[in-house]
């Protein structure tokens, strides 16, 4: 009897990345077999709920997953599940919704029972099974979830729930199976990743900045991201733990400030002004020179004048991304900015993303050049191409399979017209190396 066929399709955050690649582990370890979309019995959709094009894709994908030719099962898990459920399930009989992401593997398991009965399976996912399924060299671990912050435009409070951290042993025993699988890099992801608190056994409550530097000490993973943190998170002590130990944590920070204008980001609730963005900025470049930074914008949020969208492209400017996520605001039923006056026309957004976006190109372009001549550390993840921990890609000259999944140190030579960089590859890195590093 054949293996029952599974495909799962991942939507949304960093955060619904990681858990989709658990699932898929789970599920290759209770004997399914994981194959492309249209080969599969059982179709399993990560789903997404943040912005009101986010919800049509999930529809979509379902609608696609449905039209499969195997007419497979869909189970749909995540945001949008938690939201509007009855949604998605009015889509066909062969939906089913499984709001828990830790029973959906079980709840596939169900569907061909009578194929799995005899196969023994294991309810762990670690990292070197996830290494072998998907042949990643940098994977991410998630250390918190959910979110406390009531953002007068989010929904995803609702769909994740209150704020709740993973233990530091999981964390640290997570990072170690990366790390005995050969991961170069190590990304931490949570909802609101700056929230993370956990006891260090000793009764001491760590938060990211402790967590970080557990990492660093406790474990042999060469190289540790920060995924998405928020402005009001950033402090001296995070700082100062990415500053002493630079070979060891990238020198970059993705931080959504939403707005560049103080009047908009009151209307957000949010709580910080323009002017706290700027000297947060300052303190983060005076700690890490180098650091490249990232971030997330709407544009279009109700009430916003041209004025204060001209603040915004200001700031943008000022601050000097390497890139930026730049979203038209999208009206999520439930929140307060719903229903606010002075809705913006999607016209109007489109051409102000076109604006940011053209900007952020020159400034990520800016970014990239200021890094000719100096070392910065790379995962190659493909032969002869690689992820700086500035995160910019960067294509190396030895493009041979030996370099692929390892981390080097890469002297940065120059940028092409696209602002990709190109750089020499001048020694391999380890958890261990202290490797001299000109970072600007």
């Amino acid at each position: 009897m054949s293996n029952p066929t599974v495909h799962v399709v991942n939507l949304g955050c960093r955060v619904n990345r990681v858990e989709s690649d658990r699932m898929t582990v789970e599920l290759d370890r209770r004997g399914f077999d994981l194959v492309d979309e249209d080969d599969a019995e059982i179709v399993v959709i990560n789903t997404c709920a943040v912005t009101g094009e986010a919800e049509a894709k999930t529809r979509k994908a379902v609608r696609h997953a449905l039209g499969c030719a195997r007419d497979p099962w869909v189970i749909v898990t995540g945001c949008a599940v938690n939201l509007h459920a009855d949604v998605l399930t009015a889509l066909s009989e062969r939906v089913i919704a499984e709001p828990s992401k830790a029973k959906v593997a079980a709840c596939a398991e169900r569907l061909v029972a009578d194929r799995l009965r005899d196969r023994p399976h294991s309810d762990d996912c670690d990292a070197t099974t996830l290494t072998d399924l998907l042949g990643r060299s940098r994977i991410g671990v998630k250390v918190q979830d959910g979110c406390d912050n009531r953002c007068s435009y989010c929904i995803v409070w609702k769909a994740r729930g209150p704020e709740r951290s993973v233990a530091l042993d999981r964390v640290l025993d997570d990072v170690r199976a990366a790390a005995a699988s050969g991961i170069a890099e190590v990304v931490l992801t949570g909802v609101n990743l700056g929230a993370y608190r956990a006891s260090d056994g000793s009764g001491k409550v760590l938060g990211i900045d402790g967590l970080l530097e557990s990492i660093v000490r406790d474990t042999d993973i060469p190289h540790i991201r920060l995924s998405s943190i928020e402005p009001m998170d950033i402090d001296e002590a995070l700082l100062a733990r990415m500053a002493a130990h630079p070979t060891r944590v990238a020198p970059f920070l993705h931080v959504p400030i939403q707005s560049g204008c103080t009047e908009t980001l009151a209307r957000m609730n949010r709580p910080y002004d323009a002017d706290d963005l700027l000297d947060l900025v300052d303190m983060i470049r005076g700690a890490v020179p180098g650091i490249a930074l990232s971030g997330d914008l709407i544009v279009g949020f109700p009430g916003e004048t041209d004025e204060e969208f001209e603040c915004t492209r200001a700031l943008v400017e000022r601050i000097g991304f390497s890139r930026l996520h730049v979203f038209r605001y999208s009206a999520r039923p439930g929140t307060p900015a719903a229903t606010m006056p002075d809705q913006v026309p999607a016209q109007t957004m489109a051409a102000r993303s076109a604006v940011i976006r053209a900007l952020v190109d020159k400034t990520s372009r800016a970014d990239a050049a200021a890094r000719i001549g100096t070392i910065e550390r790379a995962v190659i993840e493909y032969p002869g191409r690689g992820t700086l921990g500035s995160f910019h890609r960067v294509i190396v000259d030895d493009a041979s399979d030996d370099l692929v999944g390892r981390l080097v140190d890469v002297a940065i030579m120059d940028v092409d017209s696209h602002g990709v960089l190109r750089g020499r590859v001048v020694r391999s890195a380890g958890a261990g190396a202290e490797a001299p590093v000109d970072l600007r």
